[in-house]
């Protein structure tokens, strides 16, 4: 498509959206909360809310465009990572007008990318098994 073709591909049906919360996995964090489901589709898709709650027109807004960037990135490197396809939903927090998209990218990367891939322990950190048995 060349230069000009789309950033990303949006999710802007009501139907889609209410799926997503219904049957998709919640990933929460300070920003935002994230509602994804893999599916069958050429490209990952995104969706963005932002309530009433969150503030004015110019605040909602900005939350939207700290997401969209964000997600921007982590979309070219989850597309470079693998081959499954993701339909994401970012509910905005009211802290996420007030973070850069770096920061938004860094929590996407930290709590995402593990649930993406099945990983059990989003924190990164690995436990020891069974480390709390005593031998006697």
């Amino acid at each position: 498509m060349g230069e000009f073709s789309k950033r990303y591909y949006t999710i802007k049906n009501d139907r889609e959206f209410r799926y997503l919360y219904k049957k998709g996995i919640c990933c929460p964090s300070y920003g935002f909360v994230c509602y994804f489901r893999q599916t069958n589709r050429r490209r990952n898709r995104c969706g963005i809310v932002t309530g009433k709650k969150i503030g004015g027109a110019v605040i909602r807004n900005r939350s939207r465009r700290v997401i969209r960037e964000a997600f921007r990135v982590f979309d070219n490197e989850l597309s470079a990572e693998t081959d499954k396809r993701f339909d994401f939903i970012f509910v905005a927090r009211e802290a996420t007008h007030e973070l850069k998209s770096t920061k938004i990218l860094g929590t996407m990367r930290v709590k995402l990318r593990p649930m993406l891939f099945g990983q059990n322990n989003p924190s990164g950190s690995k436990k020891p098994p069974n480390s709390s048995k005593a031998a006697t």
